[in-house]
């Protein structure tokens, strides 16, 4: 199943602007990939930031939204950021169900 992931940080909390928000960033890749079987997750499909917003869009597909908390919580995000974590579905896939429909 695929998921958003989107975590908020202030300016102040910000790579750019705090030391410990940079190490924490610089190392969330590495900690994503070791800890994905662990928290059942199964891709990483995109990684993206928006620097002025200060958000990072995750799209991960996972197994639950609860596993994704809990390597949120591991990997140090939720440690500068709120986290929203929302199911998603293919545009093809929502497309192919309302054409279905009468």
């Amino acid at each position: 199943m695929l998921f958003g992931v989107f975590a908020i940080h202030s300016p102040e909390s910000c790579p750019l602007n705090s030391a410990a928000s940079k190490k924490v960033f610089l190392n969330l890749e590495s900690k994503i990939k070791s800890n994905m079987k662990k928290y059942q997750i199964l891709k990483v499909v995109g990684f993206y930031m928006s620097v002025l917003e200060h958000e990072w869009i995750i799209i991960l597909d996972a197994k639950s939204a609860h596993d994704i908390e809990q390597l949120c919580i591991a990997v140090g995000i939720s440690s500068l950021s709120t986290v929203k974590i929302v199911p998603m579905k293919d545009y093809s896939v929502i497309a192919k169900a309302l054409k279905s429909k009468k």
